[in-house]
């Protein structure tokens, strides 16, 4: 396949000169702490005013897509580890240009949810003292733009350990909730049909989002082809079993019309399980479950530019690595400068969230089709360390480009505008990559 890049080829590549500070419970907290908390302060409520309570068996069903891009990903990371994996898989099993094209929406997308999450977070915090949401939201960034710049290893442990203090409070919350649980919700769920189902499905797959973060940093990580997929299991069945929790715990307390209808869906559901404490507890959640997202967002993001500078992609001063802390220091204040600039777009969660999903969903499929490409290569194979057959990595491949692809259509009843963006952004990167792609004289 031209532009493919051989195995072979890929190992004779120079080493980056990263730091490989990151274990498996950092993997397992980046995964899923990129997920847990802070999708469910931004997404129950939009969910529940499409879905209803049906919202309850999407939680279920959006597990199924995931898990076959969890499959998928591990595979690929028991191969083939890499920093920017998603991005590296494509430009090394498919073509660079396509690799280029998804990762450059992503781009996009990871400066977007920078600002979901910092207008979440400041919602949040203006319960308990007024204050200015972009400057706050801009404070924020720039906290994590420091830990990020001095190193990978002091972002990964202030991961873990906002990671560890979000699941304790979420647990008081479900343990609280525990007398007015309502099982016959399950039932009631399928009551209003499979539409409702089916139509908050591109919502509450960002429930899931981010557990692949554990593969994006394989350069990072020692005995990476056995720790990565390791980290990707733990973290996907984390992230279930807490979203599903959290999930009825909201609806038996409040119900689904409550939820939709409220800016802060969480505390309201926490009111009527402990009362005056609901506050400063959600509040607290809240700051430790959005930080902890942006923090293992930027993170990604960072990487993501550091790679494609090192591909030639993009400007290669996105590829220096810093003499002392041994991070791409360079696409980290990029990556700090974009999530600024996104402040300047539509404040709509509804937009900003399928502004994310459907590159996110691209990305799943473009990395599904580098699978299916892999698994063509008996010396790629013979690397994993976990040892799937060529026609399981393909089935699962096949399946997770369908699964992506429909997911990321079904927002478009939704609102069309996002899809809009995505177009121009997508029309000025391709521009810029042919550009690149001529030779240097005629660029100048």
């Amino acid at each position: 396949m031209p532009g493919v890049v051989s195995a072979a080829a890929e190992k004779t590549a120079p080493a980056a000169g990263l730091k490989r500070g990151v274990g498996l419970l950092d993997l397992v907290m980046l995964g899923a702490g990129t997920a847990i908390g802070a999708a469910i302060f931004t997404v129950l409520g939009p969910a529940a005013k499409v879905g209803g309570t049906g919202i309850l068996i999407t939680t279920i069903l959006a597990v199924a897509p995931m898990a076959l891009f969890a499959l998928v990903y591990a595979w690929l990371a028991s191969t083939a580890p890499r920093t920017a994996a998603s991005y590296e898989w494509q430009r090394q099993f498919t073509h660079p240009a396509f690799a280029f094209a998804i990762v450059w929406l992503r781009v996009l997308a990871n400066a977007v949810v920078m600002i979901v999450y910092g207008q979440t977070l400041t919602n949040y915090l203006s319960m308990v003292i007024d204050l200015p949401a972009k400057p706050v939201m801009f404070g924020f960034f720039a906290v994590l733009f420091a830990l990020n710049y001095v190193g990978v290893a002091v972002a990964a442990r202030v991961q873990t350990a906002l990671m560890l203090m979000l699941l304790v409070v979420l647990a008081l919350l479900v343990g609280a909730s525990g007398p007015q649980l309502k099982p016959q919700l399950f039932s009631e769920a399928l009551a209003g049909g499979w539409l409702p189902i089916a139509a908050a499905l591109p919502l509450m797959i960002q429930l899931f989002l981010g557990i692949e973060t554990a593969t994006e940093v394989g350069e990072e990580v020692a005995d990476a082809r056995r720790v990565v997929p390791l980290g990707v299991a733990g973290a996907l069945a984390l992230t279930l079993v807490v979203y599903l929790a959290v999930a009825f715990a909201a609806l038996s307390l409040v119900g689904a019309p409550a939820l939709a209808a409220s800016k802060a869906p969480l505390l309201d559901a926490a009111k009527a399980a402990v009362g005056p404490w609901a506050t400063p507890v959600i509040v607290a959640a809240a700051t430790l479950a959005l930080s902890k997202s942006m923090n293992a967002t930027f993170l990604v993001f960072s990487r993501f530019l550091f790679a494609m500078g090192r591909a030639g992609a993009l400007p290669p001063a996105l590829a220096r690595i810093h003499p002392r802390f041994g991070t791409p220091h360079i696409a980290t204040i990029t990556a700090f400068a974009a999530a600024c600039a996104a402040l300047l777009l539509p404040s709509s969660l509804l937009f900003l969230l399928l502004a994310v999903s459907v590159p996110t969903m691209l990305k799943y499929a473009g990395t599904c089709v580098a699978a299916w490409n892999a698994a063509d290569q008996p010396d790629v194979r013979a690397e994993a360390r976990l040892r799937f057959s060529a026609g399981l990595v393909k089935a699962l491949a096949a399946a997770g480009v369908v699964a992506a692809v429909v997911i990321a259509a079904l927002g478009v009843s939704t609102d069309a505008r996002p899809y809009g963006l995505l177009a121009g952004w997508l029309a000025v990167g391709l521009a810029y990559y042919a550009w690149m792609q001529r030779p240097r004289a005629q660029r100048t």
